[in-house]
């Protein structure tokens, strides 16, 4: 994560199969003045309980 804050994407593309680790990233990630900006579950194995989230980040220019 700390290399992501460094590099200081315009957008980040944030796919997760684990849905509390994903917020408590994006959590961090509002602190250096990203936010979310759409989420879209994702059921790619529909066949088991799984999904994923996919996530679109963008970060506030200051």
């Amino acid at each position: 994560m700390d290399y992501l804050v460094a590099a200081a994407p315009k957008k980040i593309v944030y796919i997760s199969c684990d849905v509390s680790t994903q917020a408590r990233d994006i959590k961090f990630l509002q602190e250096f003045s990203y936010t979310a900006d759409i989420c879209q579950p994702v059921d790619m194995f529909p066949q088991t309980t799984h999904v994923e989230t996919v996530v679109l980040m963008s970060r506030k220019e200051k």
